[in-house]
């Protein structure tokens, strides 16, 4: 039997509060709304009591800021899924967002369509979901897929320098970009060749077959591609002891 999403609504605006809750009503065989709030005070005591699947939730409460409250909640209980729907289109909100592991970020108004998707999403991420590996093979086989806030980024496993943890989320840097990854830095050590990526520290993934150099005084690992560009990494002792041992 399909499992629907215990979901709390949070809007500060009555019609498009209404508005929200209507386009739902379609989505009545996965999402099961247990309440509507209005204010920051009365989602916050909501979200305390009633535990919910998914949090619809606008981004600006009365003047106040909802991620804030749910890094204050953080501290209390696991947060639910959050969809986070605003009228501004904020890079900063955006990358806030992402750092709460945010389902998805909509712009009002949100549109049917999207609004299905986003659903769709949060319910791959329940916990009796089937979950693809976070990092698949292109068609070619020479490169990685990784996940993205804005979809998939294929890699050649070689361009990869080293890999840093960002909370639940993690940092994939290439010697000629950087990208934020959906999936935490375990999730993607477990598919990454351990010939050539191995975990120095709980929070980095080194390419050792870029290490050119160990410096134990400052404490930096010196790595370069095979067309010669060079990246600095600044580690531990304990992890540059480790390079040096392998």
């Amino acid at each position: 039997m399909n499992r629907r999403l215990r979901t709390i609504v949070v809007e500060d605006e009555r019609l498009p509060r209404l508005t929200l809750l209507a386009k739902l009503q379609a989505l009545a065989d996965d999402v099961e709304v247990v309440a509507d709030c209005d204010s920051y005070e009365t989602a916050r005591d909501s979200i305390r009591t009633l535990k919910p699947d998914l949090l619809l939730m606008d981004i600006q409460l009365q003047g106040r800021d909802s991620i804030t409250l749910l890094h204050k909640l953080q501290d209390e209980m696991p947060l639910p899924s959050v969809i986070f729907t605003t009228a501004y289109d904020d890079r900063s909100y955006l990358m806030n967002a992402i750092k709460l592991q945010a389902a998805d970020y909509l712009l009002k108004p949100v549109s049917p369509a999207e609004l299905r998707q986003a659903v769709e999403k949060v319910k791959r991420r329940q916990p009796d979901a089937l979950h693809p590996s976070p990092v698949t093979l292109h068609p070619s086989q020479a490169k990685l897929a990784f996940r993205t806030s804005a979809g998939r980024v294929w890699v050649v496993p070689d361009s990869i320098a080293y890999v840093k943890a960002a909370r639940n989320y993690a940092v994939l840097v290439c010697f000629d970009h950087e990208e934020l990854l959906l999936d935490s830095l375990h999730a993607i050590e477990a598919v990454l060749d351990p010939q050539q990526f191995v975990r120095v520290d709980r929070s980095t993934i080194v390419n050792r077959r870029t290490v050119v150099q160990l410096n134990t005084r400052s404490m930096v690992c010196r790595l370069r591609s095979a067309d010669g560009v060079e990246l600095k990494l600044e580690l531990s002792k304990v992890a540059i002891d480790h390079l040096k041992n392998i």
